[in-house]
């Protein structure tokens, strides 16, 4: 294989669809020749210098791709050519091949366009890596979502819904509060002008809490959630610094619990390939059934991904954006 084009952020206004070298799978690694890319915020984030990749890993953005394997490596017996996938990645999707572990791919799900496939994996194995595997959320549970019409939001809500919980989300506009509803959501509150606590208390508090803002909702969310109640932050954007009422979450028994998923090792627990395992096994036969689909908000060529890192930051769009080659 020749160089291959990827996308380099020269800066994080400018992102340069141009020639890298390529590459190629090591043993355990399967190659994918990648027809779209989900954009996250984590890619936003590294493209302005402040979300490094983790070690080893490939420095082009991207953390999930769909596409078709190209070639396997050494050591890979579960993966043929040619055949149809989408990963979660440490990074280099946005690109026109990326290599990846072999326990970090998964079957496009059926039913589900191979480009929209681009949109799952992340979101995927966030929600039923922190609702399921790590906060426990369950039938007749209420679980509290901030930004309910973001790709993990959408998704989250489906999730829940189908484990037999309720859901409460926080939006910013009536438009995207509606939209939750339809994914199913009972409570919606517009964080401009309601007090998601007072809401949530009302309906005796959240079991589960799924927060992207961090140290600004930190003290909120704790008196937002139960008596055994779990705080999972998952984001940071409004802050990395909080004050915690260690007396609000002892009286609660409740827990703050921090994750990410990006920096996890490929393979023994808590790993990516564990959690990618679970996602297979269990959510995956729900999304075949259409219980859970998709939600992707725009779809735009590779070549603009300036514009698509532009429209995830400006809360223009409900649900994934999507990268496609």
């Amino acid at each position: 294989m020749s160089d291959m084009r990827a996308i380099v952020a020269e800066s994080p206004d400018v992102l340069a669809w141009q020639e890298v070298p390529d590459v190629q799978p090591a043993p355990g690694e399967v190659l994918i020749r990648v027809a779209a890319a989900g954009v996250n915020r984590a890619d936003l984030l590294q493209a302005a210098g402040r979300y490094p990749p983790p070690p080893g890993a490939s420095e082009i953005l991207g953390l999930e791709v769909s596409g078709e394997i190209a070639a396997v490596g050494d050591d890979v017996s579960d993966w043929v050519i040619g055949q149809q996938v989408c990963a979660l990645l440490a990074g280099g999707g946005y690109a026109e091949y990326v290599a990846v572990p072999a326990p970090q791919l998964l079957p496009i799900p059926v039913g589900v366009d191979l480009t929209d496939a681009a949109g799952l994996p992340e979101v995927a194995c966030t929600v039923w890596s922190n609702l399921v595997l790590t906060a426990g959320l369950s039938e007749g549970q209420l679980l509290l979502v901030h930004g309910g019409a973001s790709g993990v939001g959408s998704h989250a809500i489906q999730v829940a819904r189908q484990l037999g919980a309720w859901v409460a989300v926080t939006a910013g506009s009536e438009a995207k509060l509606a939209f939750c509803r339809e994914l199913g959501a009972e409570i919606t509150v517009n964080y401009h002008d309601e007090d998601f606590v007072a809401r949530v208390r009302e309906a005796g508090g959240a079991d589960v809490i799924l927060d992207i803002m961090g140290a600004a909702y930190l003290d909120r969310n704790v008196d937002a959630l139960a008596n055994d109640g779990r705080l999972v932050v998952i984001g940071m954007q409004g802050g990395v610094k909080g004050e915690l009422n260690l007396g609000k979450l002892i009286s609660k028994r409740a827990r703050v619990i921090g994750t990410a998923l990006r920096g996890r090792p490929v393979e023994g627990p808590h790993s990516k390939g564990a959690i990618v395992a679970a996602v297979t096994a269990e959510l995956w036969p729900m999304v075949s059934a259409g219980r859970i689909k998709p939600v992707i908000g725009a779809r735009l060529p590779i070549e603009q991904a300036g514009e698509a890192h532009r429209l995830l930051s400006s809360g223009e769009v409900t649900g994934k954006v999507v990268l496609t080659l």
